[in-house]
């Protein structure tokens, strides 16, 4: 039987009331197969198809069985005693593949992938089911969250968070293409997709309940900000008229998206220099 079959018939079973005290070997191995394949690459969340992308409903199953089917168990880290249901993922075959991680903080749970000659600084933190793609640099204090899938060539700025997108199974997860630069800052959620070669400014919240004023297209659009654009946070007049509170009426916050200028590709460019020291 195949992985996925396998996950299938387990997920089954696990909705007719299965528990972590009634696996056995044998489901045990599932789970380890599971994400061994995920820590390879060899299965995703979600996956490219075509310009559109396709969610993997059983992968995320699979994840969703490693916490139901499994006990909670002390750890150590750094000396440190800590208490989950997963153990933190080997990371003897990064250096291997030219892949960087800085001690004292950088954390990469058991099943995310992480690419070759990518870059983690400390703190940072890369959750089950991530995928951060080759050449990716993960900045200080940046947080991958679960099943979001970061492109080749990509620059999480410090501080930056990618939202985590586990259920429901079908839902899109965030999604960050190959060679966009996201400044210090961002807040990624919800299953928002990020455009390939886009530059989105300090700061910027990117959320399907904001919206994208494209100014490429002429067009406001939500959940997605478009390829080969420039993105910054500016605030629009908000239905919230007067109030007593204050004077004047209320602002809410918006996306603005621009063409990519070929100077601020050029000055994007000079990230290269980071991975050659």
């Amino acid at each position: 039987m195949s992985l996925e079959s396998d996950v299938a018939d387990l997920w089954q079973r696990y909705d007719d009331g299965l528990t972590a005290a009634d696996t056995d070997q044998d489901d045990r191995a599932v789970l380890e197969r599971f994400l061994e394949a995920l820590e390879a690459g060899e299965i995703r969340a979600a996956e490219p198809d075509g310009e559109d992308w396709v969610v993997n409903e059983w992968v995320k199953q699979g994840i969703l069985l490693n916490f139901g089917l499994r006990e909670t168990e002390a750890r150590e880290y750094g000396g440190v005693t800590y208490h989950d249901v997963l153990p933190l993922r080997a990371t003897g075959d990064l250096g291997h593949r030219g892949t960087r991680n800085t001690p004292d903080g950088t954390v990469i749970r058991r099943g995310a992938y992480v690419g070759s000659d990518a870059i983690m600084m400390s703190p940072s933190f890369v959750n089950i089911g991530a995928h951060v793609g080759d050449g990716t640099l993960v900045d200080s204090c940046d947080t991958v969250g679960s099943c979001a899938q970061i492109g080749a060539n990509v620059k999480l700025g410090a501080n930056t968070l990618i939202g985590g997108v586990l259920e429901p199974v079908e839902d899109d997860p965030v999604i960050v293409e190959d060679n966009v630069s996201l400044g210090a800052g961002c807040r990624v959620t919800s299953g928002f997709r990020v455009g390939e070669n886009s530059i989105v400014g300090e700061n910027t919240l990117l959320t399907p309940r904001i919206p994208v004023y494209d100014l490429v297209e002429e067009e406001v659009i939500f959940g997605e900000l478009p390829a080969d654009r420039r993105a910054f946070t500016r605030f629009v007049e908000s239905s919230v008229g007067e109030h007593d509170l204050f004077d004047g009426g209320a602002f809410k916050p918006a996306v603005v998206a621009t063409h990519v200028e070929e100077e601020t590709l050029e000055a994007s460019e000079k990230e290269d220099i980071l991975r050659d020291n």
